[in-house]
């Protein structure tokens, strides 16, 4: 079985942006980190061996970064398309559909 991905949104106090940013970027796990505009303030995706080791990141790292007003997590279920997809079921889906 492959390891657990989640996109992990967090809202950041502004003044502290780049503390924040250079906390996760020292986060192993943090495979992936973006700003962004929206409803968040950082987006990350989150790689770990399961849930109890994601629940570890989160509480004792990513929350624990000064400048963090809180986090909300979606743990990837399936991947359709993009570099952790094989592709084979976005064929599937599209011959189906014809």
């Amino acid at each position: 079985m492959g390891r657990l991905l989640a996109f992990v949104d967090i809202f950041v106090e502004s003044p502290e942006m780049d503390n924040v940013v250079n906390a996760l970027l020292k986060i192993e796990c943090v495979e992936e980190l973006y700003e962004v505009t929206g409803e968040f303030d950082v987006v990350t995706l989150v790689s770990s061996a399961d849930i109890e080791e994601f629940r570890d990141i989160l509480k004792n790292k990513i929350l624990k970064i000064k400048g963090v007003k809180s986090t909300v997590s979606s743990v990837v279920l399936h991947s359709y398309k993009g570099p952790r997809s094989n592709g084979d079921d976005q064929r599937q889906l599209k011959s189906r559909s014809q």
